[in-house]
């Protein structure tokens, strides 16, 4: 998949095969179940007519823009949402910079410089709910009237939803990341909830007492209910090692910055500096503070002897 992290807005920046495309629009934070219905239904559209499929997405989150202070809340930084869309089979991704100016932008604008002009666009395809322009005023309805008149067709996808009616939405996954509720998450993902990141330096006190561990900073990904998991931990050369995890601020040793730091089974190499993609598969207790190293050793062991259970479960 080719990622086009600069803004599109001119003829010409997009390569020749990826103009006139179909193309699927929204934020996609997650790319959860519904989005990749979204994204899905693009993927068909341009099947059936032989031409490319990209998607459209939108770098930084708006969120960040107009609440620069929220707390940490993205279920897929850029890296791990281009990961996901890539999966999909998409040919390519279009990041567009958000930033106050673009967001000032009327959706009139919006429509005619940018999709029509810069893209070229064939076919846009867009969720139910999906906002654009200043003050958010461009609706589905916007670009199913705009495309009438500009030549371009629009599909707006319902919203889907679960066996037992729940929606499939990103807030929602945020509940269940917030909660511990790994599998209920995973079930609206579509796969795993995971963060990825680059093995750092600690303070290699769990090597002192048996239980060495990667530390991985959470950086931009939303908090996940502090406790301990059962994890499964893809490293960059391909290969799965499973583990136990505690994510949290570490009270026993006075931590202070939430971190994630894994217990690898049966691994010993290493890894400082490699990036791991840790997937949260369940929550096997909160997080508490022991009265001391001995206390925490005994639990973790018993944390371990859960982990594993629990991956030959799943």
């Amino acid at each position: 998949m080719r990622i086009y992290r600069q803004a599109v807005g001119s003829a010409g920046a997009l390569a020749a095969s990826h103009r006139g495309a179909v193309i699927a629009v929204g934020n996609f934070d997650g790319v959860h179940m519904g989005h990749q219905t979204v994204i899905g239904e693009a993927g068909k559209l341009a099947e059936a007519g032989g031409h490319a499929w990209g998607v459209l997405t939108f770098e930084p989150h708006p969120r960040c823009i107009f609440q620069p202070d929220v707390a940490p809340f993205r279920l897929t930084p850029f890296r791990a949402k281009a990961e996901a869309i890539e999966a999909l089979g998409v040919d390519f991704m279009i990041a567009q910079r958000f930033d106050v100016a673009f967001s000032q932008q009327s959706a009139q604008a919006f429509i005619e410089d940018y999709l029509v002009k810069g893209l070229g666009v064939r076919h846009m395809v867009a969720g139910y709910d999906f906002k654009f322009g200043h003050k958010r005023q461009g609706t589905c309805a916007t670009l199913l009237s705009a495309g009438r008149e500009m030549g371009f067709d629009f599909t707006v996808v319902s919203a889907a939803s679960d066996d037992g009616g729940g929606l499939y939405s990103s807030s929602r996954v945020r509940e269940l990341v917030q909660a511990g509720q790994m599998h209920a998450t995973a079930d609206v993902l579509g796969r795993p909830f995971a963060i990825s990141g680059r093995v750092m330096g600690g303070d290699k006190l769990g090597r002192t007492i048996g239980f060495p561990t990667a530390n991985i900073a959470l950086g931009g990904y939303i908090h996940p209910a502090f406790g301990v998991y059962a994890v499964r931990v893809l490293r960059a050369d391909g290969s799965r090692v499973g583990g136990v995890a505690n994510l949290g601020s570490r009270p026993t040793v006075n931590g202070n910055a939430p971190r994630l730091e894994v217990h690898l089974f049966d691994f010993d190499a290493d890894i400082y500096g490699e990036r791991l993609n840790v997937s949260l598969l369940e929550m096997i207790r909160p997080e508490k503070k022991f009265d001391g190293l001995d206390a925490l050793k005994a639990q973790i062991a018993d944390d371990c002897v859960s982990a594993r259970t629990l991956l030959q479960q799943k």
